[in-house]
């Protein structure tokens, strides 16, 4: 399938590389409103620069990769939808519900295919933990612990500003590899209850680009809260820019017979360990290590062509869109948020699958 991408910052690169792993697509094309930037990317990984009007244009372009920021994912995506192409978007699916479901709602309509990242979820390390718990090495699963915690972009990014507007932030930003892992091991969620803030009006950039730079912070910055699944377990999350040092997990989940920690969500690898009850932990064997993004479009295309549904789907993304605005709604009105979308839980990956082995 011949895809093309809007959006050619750092990102794309990792997308750019990953699509040299497999046969199953072609980038054909890319897009930036910075032409220069179409530009450096065609000439570095052998495709056409275009611009957006041209690239939605070309009939030989099947599914649009939105890497554009968190802003513009569901206006950028409702272009492509409207050109007749399935959309993959980068996370989040956008920055508020109501958008997030124009998006789902215009693809139905036009009999269309929305993806979204993370796929990370896709990963060995993941796949792994989620293979543990289906298989009940620590029985029903009860309570778990899921955090995210540092002191923002502005230190190191060379373009850290859009981190503190309006669909920045650590939950926007980061919470979509935590709460689609978890939906992803444990299912859909039923309810939140949280409390949210941010520690500082203003931040001042101190990364080289960007040297003295006075960031207005327009979003919260520190959310903390309870997640309940509608399979009975409760998670208690953390998502922060406000905090300098902590030794917080990534996340544990804890059942009745046993508990298990969960890698970084925001890798694909990493170990997966296992502790039955009154035992010692154990590392869980990882089956394919080397995955790498691009695998939800990979897997996106496999399905359109074979007519199942694909794993990064639209109403995952949405359900953990709708999961993560529940937190500042929550802390604003200061009642438990039900959700309403409840989505399948994705299909596992066979242990082993060769396509999955992207080196």
């Amino acid at each position: 399938m011949n895809i093309g991408i809007i959006g050619c910052g750092t990102i794309s690169s990792a997308y750019f590389q990953g699509a040299r792993k497999t046969d199953i697509l072609e980038i054909k094309a890319c897009a930036d409103i910075r032409p220069e930037a179409a530009q450096a990317q065609a000439e570095r990984y052998n495709c056409q620069a275009h611009t957006v009007d041209e690239l939605l244009a070309d009939p030989d372009i099947e599914l649009v990769v939105n890497l554009t920021i968190p802003r513009a994912h569901v206006e950028v995506g409702l272009q492509v939808l409207g050109a007749g192409k399935h959309v993959y978007s980068e996370k989040p699916l956008g920055v508020d519900t109501e958008s997030g479901k124009q998006l789902i709602n215009t693809a139905a309509e036009k009999g269309l295919r929305v993806g979204s990242a993370p796929d990370t979820f896709l990963g060995a390390g993941i796949q792994t933990a989620r293979q543990a718990l289906d298989a009940g090495k620590i029985g029903r699963p009860i309570a778990g612990t899921a955090f995210m915690c540092g002191h923002g972009h502005e230190s190191w990014h060379p373009n850290p500003a859009f981190y503190y507007d309006i669909g920045g932030g650590p939950m926007l930003d980061m919470g979509p590899y935590y709460v689609t892992a978890l939906v992803n091991i444990l299912g859909p969620v039923k309810r939140v209850a949280a409390i949210t803030t941010k520690a500082f009006e203003e931040r001042i950039a101190t990364s080289e680009a960007v040297r003295g730079l006075k960031i207005p912070v327009k979003t919260t910055t520190h959310l903390a809260g309870t997640i309940e699944f509608q399979n009975g377990a409760i998670i208690t999350m953390i998502m922060s820019f406000d905090m300098w040092q902590h030794r917080l997990p990534c996340i544990e989940i804890y059942g009745e017979t046993g508990s298990m920690t969960v890698p970084d969500p925001n890798g694909f690898g990493g170990p997966v360990h296992v502790c039955p009850a009154g035992g010692n932990w154990e590392e869980e064997e990882i089956p394919f290590p080397n995955n790498a993004r691009m695998i939800g479009v990979i897997d996106m295309v496999s399905a359109i062509q074979s007519g199942r549904e694909h794993r990064a789907n639209g109403a995952l993304a949405y359900h953990v869109l709708e999961v993560m605005c529940a937190f500042d709604k929550s802390s604003q009105t200061g009642e438990h948020i039900v959700i309403e979308s409840t989505p399948e839980r994705p299909q596992p990956i066979p242990h082993g699958l060769a396509e999955w082995e992207i080196d």
